[in-house]
């Protein structure tokens, strides 16, 4: 590779979690900083998620957009991440100003790229500016050098592919072989297209022998580093991944995951077997409950639902005798993937490849077309992998078309061809055509938000009606909010996911408040009174997770038995202390978890200031389609006619609840349109917020986070 700007420098030793040191890259200019952070700063804007909202808040303004040249792509890992001993500790973020939303995103990524550049003497690095040919970022602990060099070329298909792309290169840097002494992020063909390009992570797996990938999908950031011109940041340390954070208290570290492991070891094959079934173990629990999303989220469950179960996979794709896991040390290992796949289908079908997942997301995706093939989930996984296209938003855009030609909202005219549900040809060709950017898939790469604005204004020119008028009958099944397509929870009939959903700062993710499965599923939040406490607790425990360089499913999906004598057992509290252990043993701290939740709350009020600051933080925002509060259509209510009416009875009493089918389905959704307007009154008041999510002074003061720009934001709402 041609090397265009290259700078030596001294590895910042990792002490208690931390380097104290950012990479800021400029790829305008091609000026490559160190910069050493205050003492304070940590303590402030704890690691990942912390770290990637103040640069951003600093470095950007209101009028900041994805392709802005000071748009800043964040990378960050943070304290806690990068310990073997600790299950779960491989987890960065990637964070900027979205594609899709126009303000902040941040997506939580797995693999070994996060660790590496932490022992390479970074806590996070931040890339500006455009550059104007295909560049790829170096930084090579070992030759302590970070360089600028030219992308190199080796083929048109193999450019096209993020995983082909990054196989070869990481192969080329380190001398024709592999090791786990270097990792990548990539991006493929898919982000120069599309609104929801992906970064993937890639890293090598010994026991497979070979390249695995894991993405940061949400909200288009890969789309951000391509319009930057970057193809791919590598890191390379040797450095010892055994205490590599260099913990205060090593001997606090080994206790807290000794203890953390045993509970994973000894529950969770008796709870979700995420060891053995990895996330697909949550197809058979969202078709059992009715959360399975199905033709657009149109129903819930299907009778042709066990073909894309757990066991399926286990049986038929994953190697029972390769424990998997996306980091050293993590026991829960549900890092699941298939060897030896043949592609029947687009570009590169009759060659065989090794799938990383399926994860639950994806299957959902391919459910949510009303697909039930799990030959076409791995295929559909990989393509969208190696494309570079995150499965959720590809999947809920092809839905949303779908559900708009099954409502007559376009014709074959519009598209160049049928689109159907449950049609595995025709929803292949636009996967493909989206990664391309031809025909309609210039059009679908847009998003949901796009979609319903252009299907509006096609749809009241064809038949000379408002586009107002369309465009409210589409906001019914248009599953997105905050212009982020939906993750895949059907929340009809749980009002705390609706919540968790509209509420979430950077859209309708689950992992900010993922509470579907504690109140729909276990049914531990009974009251509305539960429901309001959780979407303050969960998101907040969340954001510190992602923070610090956690994954979240130790906790949430392995119950300790402890927890069923606690006062919210959902919580999963005895576990939660082996983290705060953790974290203090690390850091030197002595924190305790109202600390922790504190420490939360100033990054998720930063967030939403920054929300505001974009446009995207009022009440208005925080409202969801139709669909995501009860059934938008009757054919909907048809299929769930009798929970429906059951519903109905136990909230009016018998003798309110009207004959007509019809007129119970229009009274429940008013009733379910006003408990979510009586849900947010609540949930804005605990938070500190004024009726319209405003933050009220005091509660930004209470957080010493009322600079000179925040002052400015507040005053114009009139706070």
């Amino acid at each position: 590779m041609q090397i265009l700007k290259q700078i030596n420098y001294e590895p910042a030793r990792v002490t208690g979690g931390y380097t104290d040191q950012i990479l800021r890259v400029d790829l305008g200019t091609l000026e490559i900083s160190i910069e050493e952070l205050p003492p304070d700063f940590k303590k402030k804007y704890t690691g990942g998620r912390g770290y990637a909202l103040k640069l951003i808040w600093d470095g950007t303004t209101g009028q900041t957009r994805y392709g802005s040249p000071e748009n800043i792509l964040i990378m960050a890992s943070g304290p806690l991440g990068n310990e073997p001993g600790f299950p779960g500790t491989g987890k960065f973020i990637v964070g900027t100003i979205s594609p899709l939303t126009d303000t902040f995103i941040d997506s939580n990524i797995g693999g070994q790229f996060g660790p590496l550049l932490k022992l390479a003497g970074f806590d996070a690095i931040a890339v500006s500016g455009i550059s104007e040919k295909a560049v790829v970022i170096l930084v090579d602990g070992d030759a302590q050098t970070i360089s600028i060099a030219a992308a190199p070329t080796y083929g048109e298909e193999t450019d096209k592919g993020a995983l082909s792309f990054g196989e070869k290169l990481l192969n080329d840097v380190n001398g024709g072989e592999y090791s786990d002494t270097i990792a990548a992020v990539t991006i493929g063909q898919g982000a120069n297209t599309t609104k929801f390009g992906i970064v993937n992570s890639l890293y090598f797996d010994k026991k497979r022998n070979r390249i695995r990938a894991k993405q940061a999908g949400r909200g288009g950031t890969g789309t951000v580093m391509r319009s930057k011109g970057l193809r791919s940041i590598i890191a390379r340390s040797s450095l010892s991944k055994a205490n590599g954070n260099n913990a205060i208290d090593k001997e606090g570290v080994r206790k807290a995951g000794s203890h953390l492991r045993e509970i994973v070891a000894k529950h969770d094959p008796e709870q979700l077997n995420l060891s053995a079934w990895g996330t697909t173990a949550l197809s058979e629990y969202m078709d059992k409950f009715h959360i399975l999303p199905i033709n657009n989220y149109q129903f819930g469950q299907s009778p042709q639902s066990p073909k894309i179960f757990a066991q399926v996979f286990l049986d038929n794709y994953f190697s029972k005798k390769l424990p998997d896991g996306c980091y050293y040390g993590c026991n829960l290992a549900c890092a699941k993937g298939a060897e030896d796949v043949e592609l029947k289908r687009g570009p590169r079908a009759g060659q065989k490849v090794g799938v990383d997942g399926p994860e639950y997301e994806t299957i959902g995706a391919v459910t949510c077309m009303g697909i039930f093939n799990p030959d076409f989930v791995l295929e559909y996984n990989w393509y969208c992998d190696e494309h570079g296209i995150d499965t959720i938003s590809t999947g809920v855009v092809i839905s949303f078309y779908m559900e708009c030609f099954q409502r007559g909202f376009l014709t074959s005219e519009n598209i160049g061809y049928e689109l159907k549900f449950g049609d595995e040809e025709c929803a292949s060709r636009l996967i493909h055509e989206i990664a391309s950017g031809e025909g309609f898939g210039k059009i679908a790469g847009e998003g949901v938000d796009f979609g319903k604005k252009w299907v509006a204004q096609k749809t009241a020119t064809k038949q000379g009606t408002s586009e107002d008028t369309i465009m409210a009958e589409l906001d019914k099944f248009a599953m997105e909010c905050k212009g982020l397509e939906f993750s895949m929870y059907i929340c009809k009939e749980s009002l705390a996911q609706q919540g968790g959903y509209g509420f979430a700062l950077k859209g309708p993710q689950h992992d900010e408040a993922w509470l579907i499965f504690i109140d729909q599923v276990h049914k531990e939040l009974p009251t509305f009174e539960h429901k309001a406490d959780a979407l303050r607790f969960f998101p907040l425990i969340r954001t510190w997770f992602n923070a610090t360089g956690l994954c979240k499913l130790p906790w949430i999906d392995v119950r300790h038995p402890e927890a069923a004598n606690t006062d919210n057992p959902s919580r999963n509290i005895p576990t939660l202390d082996y983290y705060v252990q953790y974290l203090n043993a690390t850091t030197g701290s002595s924190k305790t978890l109202e600390d922790i939740l504190e420490d939360s709350e100033r990054l998720a009020i930063l967030q939403k200031l920054i929300n505001l600051r974009h446009g995207k933080g009022t009440r208005a925002s925080d409202q969801i389609p139709l669909r995501a509060m009860g059934p938008a259509y009757f054919n909907e209510y048809e299929s769930r006619a009798e929970y429906y009416e059951e519903w109905l009875t136990e909230q009016l009493g018998a003798d309110k609840v009207p004959s007509s089918p019809q007129e119970r389905h229009e009274l429940l959704i008013k009733m379910r349109k006003e408990a979510y307007q009586t849900l947010c009154d609540v949930v804005y008041k605990a938070k500190g917020f004024t009726p319209d999510a405003i933050p009220m002074r005091e509660t930004v003061q209470k957080f010493d986070l009322m600079d000179e720009q925040a002052d400015k934001l507040l005053a114009g709402f009139g706070v």
